[in-house]
C-alpha cells in the first residue's frame, strides 16, 4: 500500500529511519513524562529518537532506550538516535567534549547522528544563551568551518556515525559543501517543516546535494509561549487539511506528516499520549493522491513557529535569508 520506504540511505551509506521521535519535553510536563513515551514509541515501532544537548532531558531519553535494550525488545543498533551540538560549544577544541557529555547522559557509545543545532556560535559557559549586563547576546566569532571539521573528527574517532546540521539556511550549508578539504559531507539539514511551511526551495537544494531535509515542527509544534508567537494560527485546525482527513478516515496529524513523507522527508514527531504515539505508525497504511498533495502544496504560507528569536541580533541568523 505505502510508497514510502521505512528507512533511506544517507550520503556515507548509513540508514535513517524516515520516521523519528522528538525527545523535547514542554516546562508543563514532567521529564518522567519522556521516559514513559519513549518507551511506548519504541514498543509502537519507532527506532529513529531525535534529542539534543540543549533539551536536558538525554538521561531521560537514554534510560528508556537502554530499558528497552535491556529488556529483549530492541538491540542498540536497531536504534537510530540523534543529539546535536549546542552553540556554546562551536570552538573546535569543544565539540568533542559536548557530544561527549551527551553520550554520558544518555549512557551511549555513540550517537547514530550528530549535528551542529544552529549555525549561530555564543560564548562558552554555563549559560545556554549566554548575556551582557545590558542584555544582549554574547556572540563568539568561530567559522562554521572550523566546527565542522571538529565534526569530522568526532565521526572519525567512532563516536559519531553520521555527521549533519540543523537550521542551517543555503547559503551556510554551501559554506561547508566549498571547504577546500572538505572530508565528510553534512548527511542532512534538519529544519522545520510543515503545511504553512514547506520548505520547497531547500528541499529541492538539499536533493540535489544528496543531503537528507529532516523536518521538526510537522504538526506546528507545542506552541510553547517562549518561542512561538500565541496569534499564530494552529495547524492540525486547518480547515482543509481536517476536510482532507475526513476524507482519508485519518487523524489531520496522520495527513500532515504523510504528506511530508511522501516528499521524500525524513520525519519527526512526537506526543505524550499512549494512543497518539501507536496511531502515528498508521502514517505508512495510506497514500495521499498526487491531486490531494498538490492542494496542500498551496497551504504553505512561509510561517514559522520557530522564528529563533532567542538568537535575535546574531549576525548568523539563519532565516534572515528566504532560504
Amino acid at each position: 500500500m505505502s510508497s514510502v520506504p521505512l528507512r533511506v540511505t544517507l550520503n556515507d551509506g548509513h540508514f535513517i529511519p524516515v520516521l523519528g521521535f522528538g525527545t523535547t519535553v514542554p516546562d508543563k510536563v514532567p521529564k518522567d513524562e519522556l521516559i514513559k513515551a519513549t518507551k511506548i514509541a519504541i514498543d509502537a515501532g519507532f527506532r529513529h529518537f531525535d534529542s539534543a544537548y540543549l533539551y536536558g532531558i538525554e538521561e531521560e531519553a537514554g534510560q528508556a532506550i537502554r530499558s528497552k535494550i535491556a529488556d529483549g525488545t530492541v538491540k542498540r543498533e536497531d536504534i537510530f538516535y540523534t543529539s546535536k551540538l549546542w552553540s556554546t560549544f562551536h570552538r573546535p577544541e569543544l565539540v568533542r567534549s559536548c557530544l561527549e557529555a551527551s553520550l554520558k547522559k544518555a549512557q551511549l557509545d555513540y550517537v547514530d547522528l550528530y549535528i551542529i543545532h544552529f549555525p549561530m556560535a555564543l560564548q562558552p559557559g554555563a549559560e545556554l544563551f549566554p548575556r551582557d549586563e545590558d542584555g544582549n547576546l554574547l556572540v563568539d566569532p568561530v567559522n562554521l568551518c572550523d566546527t565542522w571539521e571538529a565534526m569530522e573528527k568526532c565521526k572519525d574517532a567512532g563516536l559519531a556515525k553520521s555527521i549533519g546540521v540543523s537550521n542551517f539556511n543555503r547559503r551556510q550549508l554551501e559554506m561547508i559543501l566549498n571547504k577546500p578539504g572538505l572530508k565528510y559531507k553534512p548527511v542532512c539539514n534538519q529544519v522545520e517543516c510543515h503545511i504553512y511551511l514547506n520548505q520547497s526551495k531547500m528541499l529541492e537544494y538539499c536533493k540535489s546535494k544528496d543531503i537528507a531535509l529532516v523536518a521538526y515542527c510537522t504538526l506546528g509544534s507545542s506552541r510553547d509561549p517562549i518561542w512561538v508567537d500565541q496569534s499564530s494560527p494552529v495547524l492540525l485546525e486547518d480547515p482543509v487539511l481536517c476536510t482532507m482527513a475526513k476524507k482519508y478516515k485519518q487523524t489531520p496529524a496522520l495527513v500532515a506528516l504523510r504528506y511530508l513523507l511522501q516528499r521524500g522527508i525524513v520525519t519527526l514527531a512526537k506526543s505524550f499520549k499512549e494512543k497518539r504515539i501507536k496511531e502515528m505508525m498508521q502514517v505508512f497504511e495510506f497514500q495521499l493522491t498526487s491531486e490531494d498533495m498538490k492542494v496542500l502544496d498551496g497551504l504553505n504560507r512561509n510561517l514559522r513557529y520557530n522564528s529563533g528569536n532567542y538568537f535575535n541580533g546574531h549576525p548568523n541568523h539563519p532565516f534572515t535569508d528566504e532560504y
